[in-house]
């Protein structure tokens, strides 16, 4: 069932970021940042953003950076789903 949620569509949102929570359990948080120059004075401003995501094995750990796609309600607060991992978390 978990290949069904995952297939891309063609005018389904996209975004890239760092797992920044894995404690519950099929669901892990993203925080997406988006930078973008302010309307009236033109700097540069960075906005952030924590997103719910369905993750059925438990693979993406604390640190990952991933691609999450919007899906189908899964929950009250999660309605996308992690698509592939871009880069694993450095060990430190």
């Amino acid at each position: 069932m978990s290949e069904t949620l995952a297939t891309p569509v063609k005018n389904q949102r996209t975004f890239v970021g760092r797992v920044v929570s894995d404690k519950r359990a099929k669901t892990v948080t993203v925080l997406v940042e988006r930078r973008n120059a302010h309307e009236l004075y033109g700097k540069i401003v960075a906005h952030s953003r924590k997103y719910h995501a369905h993750d059925e094995k438990g693979e993406y750990k604390m640190g990952d950076l991933v691609e999450i796609a919007e899906g189908r309600p899964i929950s009250k607060t999660k309605s996308w789903v992690v698509t592939k991992l871009l880069e694993k978390a450095k060990l430190v």
